[in-house]
């Protein structure tokens, strides 16, 4: 089934997509905001607060991946309806958790449930939508799913002095049950038909470790120290089980990642200009709030509004965005973005000790705001476009799990690649030198980011041309869906027919 733009059917897969994936992100901050109140409330050690956070991470980093072959086996609608519930009981167990461990416990639950909706909500739209409005889809997206986070801390806020921190967890339950309903009422069904029989178990499990592992190790990588045993081991296992998993991916009939995806130069550079892009998002946005609030004094309340503009720029634009890289192609939004977001981050470099936040901190948000728009959509639909259609959910779980690694490696790596090391962060002079090296450093990236998109294939979002009666089929072959035998059809496809037309 393709939708098209427009219909009540495309409003109906975009609010299931949104909604779910937004309830994810939306979970993500409110948590930060509660922790607070968790940690006095249940007693919790500052290493139980942290796996708080940390053990959600883990499991949505380490299964992301191998959730979003389940989808394309399996069914995407009915992976990310598993989801969608798995996430909805896990907060139920969040919110009524008497003790630290048990409430650590069902947030390891919760990222499982993340990591099955997840990828889900692009495969379902990359597989749902006609080929010519999918960029655009995933525009609107990324551009309504962001307000999730970006509400996140103003929820948070609201919802611990409504009643308790237990609430933040509660609401996910009715926004899963409305989004279900939606699924089976909108979502069609798809999956990928040449998969057959059970994904490899021993894949599987080497793929998760290695995720977990890296993971894990570059979440307490900056806490515990890299020659700490724990972050040792820990990426000494992932780099191992990753490299096990590549080696069945090459050997296996039936792959969880098939390996041609990457023969596929666009994929492969696309999925490198995530990678740089993210990083270099990662570690500008933690420092962000660091430097807003030790070195210009903001409270916290006030250091996450700062970036509201960003927010509501991707609201208004990241649909247009994703149109038009569907028109002119996505090369030039993907050379011309990292570049907008790097000359922002040069312009954040004026942001220190009493400046002002109309004259320095605003232009350089807004500036950053322009750049995400160009880059954020396009590349996801170009990831997506790049890989077989079959492959929808893998794409999407590659991807994903690629700007989860970045954003992570920013945030173990850059703090001590900028000297901010122990207490030096509380020193807003100390802060303010490491934040600029670290916008120098972010700023290269995102500008490897542009050059590596010049590689990229500028017809990828375009829908193959149709074939005319008037042009001769290979013979024995449908003239509209290439397969073998008689061709049964007369006319030519269009974007009405739906893609319904089989040979």
């Amino acid at each position: 089934m393709s939708i098209q733009w427009g219909t009540p059917v495309a409003r109906g897969v975009l609010a299931t997509t949104i909604i779910g994936s937004g309830m994810a992100m939306l979970d993500g901050t409110v948590v930060n905001v509660a922790l607070p109140t968790i940690g006095k409330e249940l007693g919790a050690s500052v290493a139980g607060l942290q796996w708080i956070l940390d053990g959600y991470m883990l499991s949505l980093a380490s299964l992301i991946l191998i959730a979003g072959s389940l989808g394309d086996r399996y069914g995407r609608r009915r992976v990310y309806i598993i989801g969608v519930i798995w996430f909805g009981l896990a907060s139920l167990l969040c919110g009524v958790a008497p003790t630290t461990g048990l409430l650590v416990a069902a947030r390891v639950l919760q990222g499982i449930g993340g990591a099955l909706l997840t990828p889900g909500s692009l495969a379902i739209l990359q597989s749902s939508f006609d080929r010519a409005d999918r960029a655009r889809a995933i525009g609107a997206w990324s551009g309504l799913g962001g307000i999730a986070a970006a509400i996140g801390p103003l929820v948070g806020g609201l919802l611990v002095q409504a009643w308790s921190w237990r609430l933040a967890f509660l609401i996910n339950l009715p926004i899963a049950v409305v989004t279900v309903w939606l699924s089976l009422k909108y979502v069609p069904e798809s999956r990928d038909d040449q998969m057959r029989g059970h994904p490899d178990v021993v894949s599987s499990a080497l793929g998760a470790i290695g995720l977990a592992g890296l993971t894990a190790a570059l979440v307490e990588g900056p806490v515990r120290g890299a020659a700490d045993p724990v972050v040792l081991v820990a990426g000494v296992l992932g780099v191992a089980g990753l490299a096990g998993f590549v080696w069945l991916q090459h050997r296996s009939t039936d792959p969880l990642v098939p390996p041609d995806m990457f023969r596929d130069r666009t994929f492969t550079l696309a999925n490198g200009l995530t990678f740089v892009v993210y990083t270099a998002l990662g570690g500008v946005m933690m420092l962000m709030v660091l430097q807003l609030q030790v070195s210009l004094g903001y409270s916290p309340t006030a250091a996450g509004i700062s970036g509201l503009p960003i927010t509501i720029i991707m609201l208004l634009t990241s649909s247009w965005s994703g149109k038009l890289a569907s028109r002119i192609g996505p090369k030039l939004q993907l050379v011309i973005g990292p570049m907008i977001i790097a000359v922002a981050m040069l312009l954040y470099m004026r942001i220190a000790p009493g400046a002002s936040y109309l004259t320095e901190v605003l232009p350089a948000v807004i500036v950053f705001g322009i750049g995400l728009t160009c880059v954020v959509a396009p590349v996801t639909a170009t990831v997506l476009a790049a890989a077989e259609d079959r492959h929808a959910g893998v794409a999407s779980g590659v991807n994903n799990a690629i700007a989860r690694t970045g954003g992570l490696l920013a945030v173990a790596v850059l703090p001590a690649v900028a000297g901010l090391t122990g207490e030096a962060y509380t020193d807003p002079a100390a802060l303010t030198s490491a934040w600029r090296t670290s916008l120098m450093i972010c700023a290269t990236l995102a500008v490897a980011g542009g050059l590596i998109a010049l590689g990229v294939r500028n017809d990828v979002l375009k829908a193959p041309a149709s074939v005319t009666p008037a042009e001769a089929p290979a013979p024995g072959d449908c003239i509209h869906c290439g397969v073998e035998g008689p061709p049964t059809h007369i006319k030519p496809a269009t974007r009405g027919s739906q893609g319904a037309a089989r040979g």
